[in-house]
């Protein structure tokens, strides 16, 4: 399903970057959509994405702004390192889960897994692709670590920046490793079949085109944060439903995680608009007209060349993460940071400040037309879970 409103593009239950056709010179030939003997000999250069990526713009911002983040540093101490828990009032992921010490542990796991039966595949399938997503990380702290003024210089600096990206690598790591512990007890899946996914994913990295500028990088992780934050909330309120009372605690404990870190990365955008409110709403703009490519898009198992798209398209009909959600997020990021009430912007900030405020309206007829229009979709086979079927 694809619809088109000026640039806006949608794409399955998720906006993507648009692709341009295999021969376009503006993008590396990574893909799996092979053409001809050229692109199939591509394809079997091994640690290659398993689609196009873009080629982007590098150190795009005015290296005078790299000042700016230089001057917020004790600001960020005082107000972004706040939103950081001490480790040792911390949840860990054994908290959760069976307690291979204990005497009761061939018990506790059996428990775990009769609860398990009861969950549907669709579940596992969206569950799967939200806990690959997150253990991805060491791909998201690189990300974060491209950007001009706020990188980690030496791998320990102890600016606040750099100790805020390791901090928040460091509780962002529980995550992935709580749900994948989770899983594997579960013997509901097929984990090879996912760790397969997880190093094909971290060997293809992502591709948020945020041009090694803060501005888009820390406005990408206002929205993706938001998006988690949604996307594990949904899965908890799924779980519940389904009885499975504990997992719905997992799902509920890392959503209310994302949520903290949302609140971290919006302050630092609201300083940004304080300070610089033209170039930051102009940069919001620039974002949204890319549209949010979601951190897990170039995920690949070694036999779905399409396997993000099938992923999403799941999550939307269980309402997990979905179109809507994505307008609302826009919606929500555009009130939380007043865009429509600033003032004195230039002529290109005005129109900056013009799109994003009607995009989610616009963004939302999109999908009432493109629901309107869709067709009943098929059952296709997902490797997670032993290649059985499941309804897109």
């Amino acid at each position: 399903m694809a619809l088109k409103l000026n640039s806006v593009s949608l794409q399955s239950s998720f906006f993507l970057p648009q692709m341009a056709s295999l021969r376009s010179p503006k993008f590396f030939m990574a893909s799996t959509l092979s053409t001809g003997p050229k692109e199939v000999e591509i394809l079997k250069k091994p640690f290659t994405p398993p689609r196009e990526v873009h080629v982007q713009l590098t150190h795009s911002m005015p290296s005078e702004k790299i000042e700016i983040f230089k001057s917020l540093e004790n600001w960020a101490e005082q107000n972004i390192l706040v939103h950081l828990k001490p480790v040792e009032k911390s949840w860990q992921p054994q908290d959760f889960l069976p307690d291979p010490a204990s005497e009761g542990f061939d018990e506790q796991v059996k428990e775990l897994r009769e609860r398990a039966k009861e969950i549907p595949d669709d579940y596992y399938v969206v569950l799967v692709g939200d806990m690959i997503t997150e253990e991805a990380l060491p791909t998201y702290q690189t990300m974060l670590n491209t950007l001009d003024g706020v990188r980690d210089e030496t791998g320990a600096s102890l600016t606040s920046w750099a100790v805020w990206t390791r901090a928040w690598t460091a509780e962002e790591n529980r995550h992935g490793d709580l749900l994948n512990k989770y899983l594997y007890l579960s013997g509901r899946v097929d984990m090879r079949q996912i760790e397969k996914t997880i190093q094909y994913l971290i060997g293809s990295g992502m591709d948020p085109r945020t041009e090694n500028s803060p501005y888009l990088g820390f406005i990408y992780t206002s929205f993706q944060e938001r998006a988690t934050f949604i996307s594990h909330g949904n899965t908890a309120r799924l779980a519940k439903e389904h009885g499975d009372f504990k997992l719905a605690q997992v799902c509920g404990t890392i959503a209310a995680d994302e949520k903290r870190h949302e609140a971290a990365y919006t302050k630092i955008v609201e300083k940004l608009f304080e300070i610089d409110p033209d170039g930051t709403v102009q940069a919001f703009a620039d974002m949204m007209k890319k549209k949010i490519s979601m951190p897990a898009h170039l995920m690949y198992d070694g036999q779905d060349d399409n396997l993000f798209e099938h992923f999403s398209a799941v999550a939307q009909r269980l309402g997990v993460y979905t179109a809507k959600d994505y307008a609302d997020i826009l919606e929500f990021l555009v009130g939380r940071w007043q865009v429509e009430k600033l003032t004195g912007l230039s002529a290109e900030g005005r129109k900056a400040q013009d799109y994003v405020c009607t995009l989610p309206p616009r963004i939302r007829k999109l999908q009432e037309r493109a629901q309107g229009r869709a067709k009943q979709a098929p059952a296709i086979p997902f490797s997670w879970i032993f290649g059985r079927e499941v309804r897109l």
